[in-house]
Parts: C-alpha cells; structure tokens; sequence
C-alpha cells in the first residue's frame, strides 16, 4: 500500500521508502479504533443513522469504506501474471489446507479451551473461524511486500469456498464434531445469500474495477505511467478507507466493547493465539515447501485473516445484534487490525533471518 513501492517484487528500501501516512500506520489505527469508540459511547443516535441502510447485514457506509479499501490493492495487481499462482501447487496446496482445514479447526480448539462456560462467545469465535478474509488481507500483504499476483488469487479463492463450504463447515463445527466429542451442541442456519451477497459486494466490486482500472490504463498509457505515476497516486486511499472503515465498526460497537470490558478480554485471549499461531505455522509451513518469501507471506497473512464483515452478518442474522454471538464477532476486528498490523512488521524482520538471499525479501 506503500505509495512508493508499485512492483510486486522485490521491494527494495521498503521501510525508508513508506510514505508519512504508511510509516505511522499503527498509530493512525490505534487513533481510529478510539476515535470510533468514543463516537459509539457518546454520539447519541449515530448507532441508528449508520444501521439506517444496509447492504445485507453490513451498514452501507462501512461496505463503502470496504470498497474504497480494497479497490487501490486490487488495482495494483498484474492481472497478467496470476496464472503463475494457479500454476503453483505448493502455494495453492498450503492454503487451502491452512484456511479450511487447520484454521476452522484450530479456532474450535482454541473456543472450546478459552471459554468453555461462555457457549455464546464461543460459538461466535468458531463462526469468526469459518470465515476467511476476502478484505484486509490484501491490505496487510501488500504492507508485508507479500506476492500481489498470489493474494489476489488466494482471497477469489477464498471466496468460492466460502459459497460452497461455510454453511457445511458450520453444521460440522457447531453440531457434528461437538456430538462426536460429547461436548453440547449450537443450531445455527446459514443464509446462503448472505454469503454470497457478502463475496460479491466486498470482492466482486472491488475486484471487477481494480481489472478495468488497470487494463485500461495501460492501453491508454502503458505500464511505466500506469505504476509510476497514477498508482502513487492512488494508493493512499486504500489506507483512507482502511482508517474510515475502522472508525465506524468500532462505532457501531463502542458501547457494547466499552461496556463489557472483562468479556471482551477473554475472547481476544483465544483470538491473540489463533492469529499468532496461524501466522506463524503459515510463514513456516510455506518456507519447507518451498517457497519465496513474497508467497510464504501471502499464505501466511491469507491463513491468520478472518473475514469479521461475514462472521458479523452471519451472526446478527443468526442470532441477533445483541447476541454474545455477534459480540465476539466484532471483537475479531478489535483484535485482529492491531495485530495484523503487527505481523506486517513481524514479517519483514523475520524475513531477512529465515529466507537469506531471498531476491523477494525487502531491503532494510
């Protein structure tokens, strides 16, 4: 997302070369999750204009500040070299094992272990746990100098199987294995057009102009112009977006997070590991097999992302806005953007220490 950095790899001086507005982007986050609390707790009637029109479960403006997140990553993307993604089956092999087999059932473990008096809260964070991240992801990937061409690929992905497989994986986690293992089960139904609803919005959008935006570019000026000079040019609204949306979901929620505060502790306890533990297993799993750094990056921020927008949807629609359910589901985001954000530097330190001459690693 760095306005100076436009070629997918490698990234050289990636840290001297973040603009003002990237260098400081956690503290711009941290001031944006409390400006948004404090609108939520003291703002008299803002819950309600927000909520006035949505797009299926998600207030309309925050699937705005989505989609203005999301269109300048996905407008960087060389479109033209994805089919080396879809070519590589260890990447694609890595992933799909790490977001629909090890993630769902790592947050199971981790629900179960945390909060096993807390039925609520903890059926909410297995739902967080079947939604994986079509959104920020590309967000923090591009910030890691993770492969572009590869995210793009692994969030369309991504989205297919959140069509077929999410209400499958719910019935799974929430009746059968809990039956299984004698452990008390949740009946919960799944809209299938919320789901789909969800991909197309915040993927399909975004998506379809990012492809537009740079075919035609290009044809009209060629890429030196299209990356040198009109996409610095975009890509501060990417981190715009990011900023608006985080204000307003800690908006909607402010009362609820500042109300609970205990409650709020222990499901970020299971969230902290989850991410850590995902991201980790991730970077590592991908370097054994193999691959670079950019990939081993892409797989690594794809597996520890959630999609929080979905799990929220799916539980208020589920469950109700008041739910514990729906609590834990905005508490994902709460934990996940400072954490993730932490990862992106994570990332680039440890990728001079495990991929030594790596040509994708950033310089210092």
């Amino acid at each position: 997302m760095s306005n100076t950095v436009t070629s997918p790899a490698p990234h050289q001086g990636v840290m001297k070369d973040l603009s003002f507005l990237d260098r400081w982007l956690p503290a711009w986050i941290i001031a944006a999750m409390v400006a948004g609390l404090l609108l939520g707790r003291f703002v008299p009637g803002l819950n309600t204009a927000l909520e006035a029109v949505k797009i299926g479960e998600v207030s309309l403006p925050i699937a705005v500040g989505l989609l203005v997140m999301m269109y300048p990553v996905l407008a960087k993307v060389r479109y033209d070299e994805t089919h080396r993604v879809a070519g590589d089956r260890r990447l694609m092999g890595a992933s799909l094992v790490l977001n629909w087999i090890v993630g769902p059932a790592l947050m199971f473990a981790l629900a179960w272990i945390f909060l096993p008096d807390l039925p609520e809260y903890r059926t909410g964070l297995i739902i967080v746990g079947l939604a994986r991240c079509i959104a920020m992801v590309l967000i923090w990937n591009d910030l890691a100098c993770g492969d572009r061409e590869a995210a793009a690929v692994l969030v369309a992905i991504n989205s297919v199987f959140q069509v077929i497989a999410f209400g499958a994986l719910g019935w799974f986690y929430l009746q059968v294995l809990p039956a299984w293992l004698g452990l008390p089960t949740t009946s919960a139904e799944f809209s299938v057009w919320s789901i789909v609803l969800s991909v197309l919005v915040f993927l399909g959008i975004p998506l379809v102009a990012g492809f537009l935006t740079r075919t035609l570019g290009e044809r009209a000026k060629g890429r030196t112009w299209y990356e040198e000079t009109f996409l610095p040019k975009l890509g501060p609204w990417a981190l715009y977006g990011l900023l608006f949306t985080i204000v307003l979901l800690f908006a909607l929620q402010g009362e609820a997070i500042t109300s609970n505060p205990l409650d709020v502790a222990r499901i970020a306890l299971p969230l902290l590991v989850y991410f850590f533990l995902m991201f980790g297993i991730g970077l590592v799993a991908s370097k054994a097999l193999g691959l670079n750094y950019a990939k081993s990056t892409t797989v690594a921020f794809t597996a520890a992302g959630n999609n929080f927008e979905l799990a929220i949807a799916v539980a208020i629609g589920t469950f109700g806005v008041t739910s514990g359910q729906a609590l834990a589901g905005v508490v994902g985001p709460l934990i996940e953007v400072p954490v993730l954000v932490g990862l992106v530097y994570v990332s680039l330190w440890a990728g001079r220490k495990l991929f030594p001459g790596d040509r994708t690693v950033p310089a210092r």
